[in-house]
């Protein structure tokens, strides 16, 4: 395995018809040993979902008034290294989980850099990538939600400047079970 910075991958957005390298990465990311408390979708799930599911979430991405967007890390040999997706939420709507949104805000979901391209700065590179594009369309801050039991992601969270707000939620899959709202905060 050759090692890699971050400085070696491209993030960008993907393209609407890169949609079976973006079915492929989810399918991969729900195969990792952290799914089960990473995601709320299963495997089988995704691997269910007909090819226009994964048509239609590249195509809307890719639109220049998307309220979401996908950005992908490409390695030097042209393979998908990791994702994220950020959502825009509106003040004055409900989230997920039924809590009021009180500020325009980039919500941060679908985190998954593959095992073999962790440890070299490249989920910090998927981040800058989807906090700047939340940033250029007003968000005043990020959020994400992450699993109690997910030590691992909430370190990577916190050394990327989010922090935990205190907001708790059940955890989809099993009610007694917990998930942690992580924010950071617009500074400029």
């Amino acid at each position: 395995m050759t090692s890699h910075s971050s400085d070696d991958y491209v993030v960008r957005a993907i393209r609407p018809d890169e949609w079976p390298a973006v079915k492929l990465l989810r399918l991969d990311a729900l195969r990792d040993p952290a799914a089960p408390i990473a995601f709320l979708e299963t495997y089988e799930d995704a691997l269910d979902r007909p090819d226009s599911f994964y048509q239609e979430r590249a195509a809307r991405s890719a639109e220049e008034g998307s309220t979401a967007r996908q950005f992908i890390a490409e390695a030097p040999d042209g393979t998908w290294a990791g994702t994220v997706t950020v959502l825009l939420e509106e003040a004055g709507t409900t989230d997920w989980a039924g809590y009021p949104v009180e500020r325009r805000q980039g919500h941060v979901v679908g985190v998954f850099v593959r095992p073999e391209h962790r440890g070299n700065g490249l989920i910090e590179a998927l981040f800058d990538a989807g906090v700047a594009w939340a940033w250029e369309r007003g968000a005043e801050r990020a959020r994400l939600i992450v699993h109690e039991d997910n030590a691992r992601a909430q370190g990577a969270y916190r050394r990327l400047g989010f922090a935990p707000s205190g907001v708790v939620v059940a955890f989809s899959k099993d009610e007694g079970e917990k998930e942690m709202e992580f924010v950071l905060e617009r500074t400029s």
